[in-house]
């Protein structure tokens, strides 16, 4: 979509026209619901949270800079209502205080070059708490203390947060890549390759941007 184009759907946006509306959603309803399913616990979840983003965006759109990137605006918003919706409907588990987390190895884990949809699943199966901290700081790129202000919660609690997060994945992707260790081939040898690297680079996997460590 052109950028004229993109303006002329939010100047009817502003005016309420059901109609632009409807092609701005379709538009953005790929990366918004993609956002949202790193936060959820299922598609449905995601789906409830991206419909009460929209309804924000075009609830505030008047108020939309111009000379901003909107799909930034549209995905900050998307987030937002993610995490709004996680302090609303859950209570923060898994909240022990951590405070040397940061300084603890993530060691190294396989790789069997899992698609998105995979490393999606994984991160869905993580418990709220862990799930939202490893969106927030490694994918979003939020600090420690920033993510506290946003959830209530201390800085410790955050790094312990991450940290178990990425010991969960690890394990999960070690589980994942035992069935393809196992196979033999007529040769008798194990031909399975496996990539050693760190925990978190997973990075590109989500939203082609890097994964802080």
């Amino acid at each position: 979509m052109g950028e004229e184009e993109l303006h002329q759907l939010i100047r009817g946006c502003i005016k309420q026209d059901r109609k632009c509306q409807k092609m701005l959603y379709k538009a953005f309803y790929g990366f918004a619901m993609g956002i949202c399913l790193r936060y959820a616990n299922d598609r449905d979840e995601a789906a409830e949270v991206m419909n009460q983003g929209f309804f924000k965006v075009f609830t505030h759109i008047g108020s939309f800079d111009t000379t901003r990137p909107f799909k930034a605006w549209l995905g900050k918003i998307m987030m937002n209502v993610s995490i709004d919706f996680y302090r609303a409907n859950l209570k923060m588990a898994y909240n022990e205080d951590l405070e040397a987390a940061e300084h603890i190895s993530d060691g190294e884990m396989a790789d069997r070059n899992l698609s998105y949809n995979d490393l999606l699943a994984m991160v869905q199966q993580l418990p709220q708490a862990y799930r939202t901290v490893f969106n927030l700081f490694a994918i979003e790129g939020y600090s420690h203390e920033e993510i506290g202000e946003m959830l209530n919660i201390n800085a410790g609690t955050s790094k312990s947060n991450l940290h178990k997060a990425r010991q969960k994945l690890k394990q999960m992707i070690l589980n994942a890549d035992v069935p393809a260790k196992n196979i033999n081939y007529n040769s008798g040898t194990d031909h399975t390759s496996i990539v050693a690297l760190k925990a978190i680079s997973m990075q590109g996997v989500f939203l082609n941007k890097g994964i802080r460590e």
